[in-house]
């Protein structure tokens, strides 16, 4: 499939708010050499997510394919072509999508969870050494330190894999790796990732304005 169109619908939408991908950032990427860009325009494109929970794993699907329509592919989510039975056998996977016209696979993964604990401290004054001051200077003093609870935040940092392959090829396009910062939930989580990828991709020159020179999946 066409890598710039591929990753134009990954970016869920260029046109998505530049605040969407605030809290998601790409830590490597890699593209394969010599690859030019491509179109996904009139491209079949699969959206996989891989996930054992299916509730989880369609409703991301389903974004993903909202994603990549926007810009021109026909998304279609891997769960409409692959039976659960088939999903650890990767050459039937492949059949089936192969079967169904698919052109390329946009897939991603979650790799790791975890949680960091940030303390931030009220005010703590010191117990001692004003007690010799005047009634006037304590109560201005005391009143600008009031005692304050420590604040306990947690934040959920997610590590993702982004893939995108030609089924045709059985080639693997370009691949990164990224960090999303409490998402709400799974459907905002593939729209930042897929607007981050995107913009990653068109650091690396895979998806450019030019329509002169596109490559198909």
């Amino acid at each position: 499939m066409s890598q710039p169109r591929l990753l134009s619908v990954l970016a869920f939408a260029a046109a998505c708010v530049l605040s969407a991908c605030a809290s998601t950032t790409f830590s490597d990427s890699w593209k394969a050499p010599e690859q030019p860009p491509l179109d996904p325009r009139g491209q079949k494109v699969a959206a996989v997510f891989i996930s054992m929970d299916e509730g989880t794993r369609r409703a991301a699907e389903d974004e993903l394919v909202r994603r990549l329509n926007e810009h021109g592919a026909t998304g279609v989510a891997s769960y409409l072509l692959v039976p659960g039975e088939d999903l650890r056998n990767q050459e039937r996977v492949r059949e089936r999508l192969l079967d169904a016209g698919v052109d390329g696979v946009v897939s991603l993964r979650i790799i790791d969870e975890k949680q960091k604990i940030t303390v931030s401290y009220g005010n703590l004054g010191p117990a001692f050494g004003y007690y010799n001051w005047r009634f006037s200077d304590y109560w201005d003093y005391g009143w600008d330190t009031p005692y304050a609870p420590a604040e306990v935040t947690t934040t959920t940092i997610l590590r993702i894999e982004t893939l995108l392959y030609s089924i045709k090829r059985d080639t693997l396009l370009w691949a990164g790796t990224s960090r999303t910062s409490n998402p709400s939930r799974v459907t905002r989580l593939v729209e930042e990732v897929a607007h981050a990828a995107a913009r990653q991709m068109t650091k690396q020159g895979l998806l450019l304005a030019s329509e002169g020179d596109h490559l198909g999946i």
